[in-house]
């Protein structure tokens, strides 16, 4: 008897406590499984149902938001003003500024790089150049072939005196915080784990909020800013990954070294010596871009809101390449409604998958995508981890996010907008090989799928608040 009251206890606990904050698919999803299984549901809701953040890690992002916007203030080069761009980018430019606290810079240089080997060779090379820093960030450093290339780089770099630091996802990059990391230390390489895990430590969040950024930057002066990881490309067996990286040069190069340094303090709380971080930039390209970090520090979801004003503000052609498609409801309606306005809406998402679970949340959503008119294609040479959108003809964002609620909600991510039509252009060249290699799917076909397969497809859509 007493068990069947506390059962009643959750569910009427948890009808008060779980809509709070959260959408309403959300919500549903945490719900039903409450309902059916209380106490089970209530230990998971726990583990996985909150967005929690440390009051002090909170505290420490406004203060990160603080420093950044004082970087930026005392920064010399600022570049043309934005005043010569259409309204609509102004307003693009704005909007990012107030969520990601950073404004947009011109004068940047901005070369795609495609080629999964070539980047590591080009970050390799130009660690060999640096003469004062390398900052590396990012989600997976692994102590493979890949991992250990860029580990002897540092060494190298590091022996002529050259200052290295190196800040890895706890959960992420595990096996070489365990096995690569002691080297490098010895070596005097500063290697930091980000979001450990472990309820003793007094810095610890919700144990699954991930630094999912992938960012290096040399010198102060050349940047780098995508979704490749410092990994081998076989995380698919058969199918290697392919990414698609950006090398930065001019102005913009200091947001990506504000976003190192500030999670950087995130972490230890020791403000850096901003002075020497910062070197006076000069214009190196004609590009506008501007970095737009996001993650659960900020109170919401800013990355998403960004991505959800694009897809309003597009007028022909909406491009959108993306490992996992996994959308929110604001995500969905801002597509549809794109499409409906007559905008050309393309999805690019990889054949194969490296993750079953998600891979058939995410084809449930392709009956209502198909229905809007979207053409989605299913890339089939390689596993595509690259995340990018084009919108128009001028406005190009890539970096680290997922189009899924994970990367939206729960990961520390970055990305680079940026409002160039030139890059833009380079940028449809790459999307236009995609689609020569892809399949593109028909409703026609979709529909005659087993039914065994929608079940399968729909049940795993249910579990998409914790994907």
């Amino acid at each position: 008897m007493a068990y069947l009251v506390s059962e009643w206890v959750i569910r009427l606990v948890m009808l008060i406590d779980v809509p709070q904050r959260r959408s309403a698919a959300a919500s549903r999803t945490w719900l039903l499984l409450i309902f059916l299984l209380p106490w089970p549901g209530l230990l998971l809701y726990g583990l996985f149902g909150r967005i929690y953040l440390p009051k002090r890690r909170i505290q420490l992002q406004e203060r990160a938001s603080r420093h950044i916007r004082e970087v930026q203030s005392k920064q010399k080069t600022r570049g043309s003003s934005i005043t010569q761009l259409s309204p609509t980018l102004q307003s693009m430019i704005r909007l990012g500024e107030r969520l990601g606290d950073f404004a947009s810079l011109s004068g940047n240089s901005v070369e795609l790089i495609t080629d999964y080997a070539g980047f590591i060779d080009r970050l390799i090379a130009d660690i060999d150049a640096a003469t004062k820093s390398v900052h590396l960030l990012f989600y997976i450093m692994s102590d493979d072939h890949t991992g250990s290339r860029v580990a002897d780089a540092l060494v190298r770099a590091v022996t002529r005196g050259v200052q290295c630091r190196v800040l890895l996802d706890a959960v992420g990059s595990k096996h070489c915080l365990r096995k690569l990391a002691p080297r490098l230390r010895v070596s005097g390489i500063e290697v930091q784990a980000l979001l450990a895990g472990g309820f003793m430590r007094r810095n610890a969040a919700r144990f699954d909020l991930r630094n999912h950024r992938k960012i290096a930057i040399i010198d102060g002066a050349v940047g780098y800013i995508g979704s490749q990881n410092l990994a081998n490309a076989e995380f698919v067996r058969g199918y290697p990954n392919e990414e698609l990286q950006a090398r930065l040069l001019g102005p913009i190069v200091a947001q990506l070294q504000a976003v190192f340094l500030a999670d950087g303090f995130m972490e230890t709380g020791q403000p850096p010596a901003s002075e020497e971080h910062f070197p006076d930039l000069t214009p190196r390209g004609l590009s506008f871009a501007q970095v737009i970090p996001s993650g659960p520090g900020y109170g919401h979801e800013n990355g998403q809101e960004f991505i959800v004003a694009l897809l309003y503000a597009a007028q022909q052609r909406v491009v959108i390449t993306t490992p996992y498609f996994v959308p929110d409801e604001p995500v969905l309606q801002a597509v549809r409604c794109a499409s409906l306005r007559g905008v050309e809406v393309h999805l690019v998402v990889s054949m194969h998958a490296n993750q079953l679970v998600t891979q058939l949340a995410q084809r449930s959503f392709y009956d209502a995508l198909l229905e809007y008119g979207v053409e989605i294609h299913l890339y089939q040479p390689r596993f595509l981890h690259a995340k990018h959108i084009t919108v128009d003809e001028d406005i190009a964002l890539l970096g680290s996010t997922n189009m899924d609620i994970r990367s939206f909600a729960l990961n520390a991510e970055v990305n680079l907008v940026i409002y160039d039509p030139a890059v833009v252009r380079v940028l449809r060249q790459v999307q236009q090989r995609y689609f020569h290699h892809s399949q593109k799917l028909s409703a026609e076909r979709w529909q005659q799928r087993p039914l065994v397969q929608k079940l399968l497809q729909n049940t795993a859509r249910l579990a998409d608040s914790l994907l």
